[in-house]
């Protein structure tokens, strides 16, 4: 894998990681461990984002603390990517939160693209893109392109579970862009859903 991939290695990663897998987990539990799993990720992800010295008084002695140098932007792609969302912002309370919507069209595979909302600071910003599944990449692609022509320049893709020709085709499209993930699949299936995988995320999470 490129440099710009990083698989996380955790213990409890995989423990939240095969409770998702499982068919057997409900609606509750999935959206317990997706959100434990989401926040793993997130510090992983967020490792390297620019901070700045500040000058903080303890009960005890003044001394010098960091603060985050930029705003956040969490940008989950609707609607799986908002259950992504839900576990990492009591991390970062203060993130400004996107949203683009994004479908695929199960006859062809390719995503449509049907809404977005986004700030109007994402030069500034630190920008997440949250999608669970990185299956055929076409999703994120699309995703990261809008968020690139809208102005952002520091992005980051975090998804749970990804697939070889996904990678591929997102590293392709955007190579400057690194992907944070806790497992790299065998492929996909006649439908591109990926195989072993999870299922549908977004039905999992939102009992539909």
């Amino acid at each position: 894998m490129a440099p710009s991939f990083h698989l996380l290695e955790h213990a409890l990663a995989r423990v939240h990681l095969t409770a998702l897998r499982d068919e057997q987990t409900q609606t509750d539990l999935f959206r317990w461990h997706l959100s434990r799993l989401a926040g793993l990720l997130f510090s992983e992800a967020a490792r390297d984002i620019e901070t700045h010295t500040v000058q903080v008084q303890t009960p005890i002695a003044l001394t010098i603390g960091h603060q985050v140098s930029r705003p956040i932007i969490l940008a989950p792609i609707l609607r799986a990517g908002l259950g992504l969302a839900d576990g990492i912002l009591p991390h970062v309370p203060k993130a400004v939160v996107a949203h683009i919507g994004i479908c695929r069209n199960e006859e062809t595979a390719q995503p449509e693209s049907y809404y977005a909302k986004l700030p109007s600071f994402l030069a500034d910003a630190e920008v997440f893109v949250l999608d669970p599944m990185l299956a055929t990449g076409g999703s994120a692609v699309e995703a990261v392109r809008q968020l690139k022509a809208a102005g952002a320049m520091r992005l980051k893709l975090v998804c749970v579970v990804s697939a070889p020709p996904g990678i591929a085709n997102f590293q392709a499209a955007h190579p400057d862009v690194p992907i944070f993930t806790a497992a790299v699949d065998e492929g996909l299936n006649e439908r591109s859903y990926i195989v072993p995988g999870l299922g549908d995320a977004g039905d999992r999470y939102f009992g539909t």
